[in-house]
């Protein structure tokens, strides 16, 4: 078992609550009140924001260049593919992003990105950065590849666009290439500085999965600024 698999391991119990959430169990059967779900968008929405500063830490501390493409794609793909559906949202909303930009991140969403972006900081190099951002690629991997699994009516929802993104192949093979490197950045760690980062590193990666259940919780509820 790798050192990611162990993280997966540790935290799979929240993320089984994330999975029975009062969110993503109506996203799945189709009764979550859409004024939630866009709520969620734009959390969703000033969250990314925050979420691609985590890889600006990354790069700082990069010691070569493959830590430096690994970030780039990374950002890349955070902008080019979850943007779409984010646009496709709020364009059915009405929504811009001029406009929800100034509006604040609720205090889940605020306590999320800093321990993400602190985790980055304060990290010594890619172990820290990748524990900080992989629980919400991986979590939302599994609890949406879960959902059509099990709720196979999701698909007639308006939430299945949102869905589909994080059940595809291509999301799939994504978070594939982000665990590789992450594995291969844990495993190559001087014998100095493994025992203390790998420990470090299984509280990020905890502390960050249950971060996503609270915001799952959090967006059970519309936002009253919208």
């Amino acid at each position: 078992m790798t050192f990611l698999e162990q993280c997966i391991q540790d935290s799979m119990p929240i993320w089984q609550d994330c999975l029975e959430s009062e969110f993503v169990q109506g996203v799945a059967h189709g009764t979550l009140p859409e004024e939630c779900f866009k709520g969620y968008i734009v959390d969703d929405s000033l969250y990314l924001r925050e979420y691609s500063k985590v890889f600006a830490w990354g790069i700082l501390h990069s010691h070569d260049m493959e830590e430096i493409r690994n970030y780039y794609s990374l950002l890349s793909f955070v902008n080019e593919s979850e943007d779409a559906t984010r646009r496709y949202y709020l364009k059915r909303y009405r929504l811009t992003d001029e406009a929800i930009q100034p509006l604040p991140l609720r205090p889940e969403n605020r306590a999320y990105v800093d321990c993400m972006l602190t985790a980055a900081r304060d990290g010594q190099g890619a172990a820290e950065c990748m524990m900080a951002c992989l629980p919400c690629m991986l979590s939302y991997g599994w609890i949406f590849g879960e959902v059509i699994r099990r709720y196979p009516q999701a698909e007639s929802t308006p939430y299945w666009p949102f869905v589909r993104d994080y059940a595809g192949n291509r999301y799939e093979a994504i978070c594939r290439d982000w665990s590789d490197f992450t594995d291969r950045v844990c495993r190559d760690l001087s014998p100095e500085r493994q025992r203390a980062c790998l420990e470090t590193c299984l509280e990020i990666f905890r502390a960050c999965s249950l971060h996503e259940l609270h915001f799952w919780e959090m967006s059970a509820k519309p936002r009253t600024d919208l």
